[in-house]
């Protein structure tokens, strides 16, 4: 399985992944990632935010524009150099969440492609924007 190189890339393709974040998912990035804060894993804590429950962490989010970019476009083989976030709103659990990456820009000679990169959830909400810089597979 090969993901499109620079040469099959055009500006303005696109490419989607899209997962309903579950309680499971949560626990498991929070062990994996040591990342034990209560405002994920403490809905007792949580209720006393101003989301007034528990969030998937804004990494987790993230973590999906990285799945976009490597099964998606340009897919398998591809290698991610540099991303830029903002966070926009909160991922609830029971979220499914829509990471797209669009082709912004191409340097074909470094063989180089910056996408833009968003995540939204099944009401439409941004969750977050930013830009990945990634290396096609040759």
């Amino acid at each position: 399985m090969k993901g499109k190189t620079i040469h099959d890339l055009n500006i303005g393709d696109e490419g989607v992944f899209q997962k309903t974040l579950t309680e499971t998912d949560v626990y498991l990035f929070a062990g994996v990632s040591g990342d034990q804060n209560p405002a994920h894993i403490n809905e007792a804590y949580a209720a006393g935010t101003r989301f007034k429950t528990r969030i998937a962490h804004g990494m987790l989010t993230a973590s999906l524009v990285s799945a976009a970019l490597g099964m998606a476009l340009p897919g398998p083989g591809t290698i991610y150099l540099e991303q830029t976030l903002k966070f926009t709103a909160p991922t609830r659990i029971g979220d499914t969440v829509e990471a797209k990456v669009k082709v912004v820009e191409m340097l074909s000679e470094k063989n180089i492609v910056k996408l833009e990169t968003t995540c939204t959830n099944q009401a439409g909400e941004l969750l977050l924007k930013g830009t990945a810089t990634v290396m096609p597979p040759k």
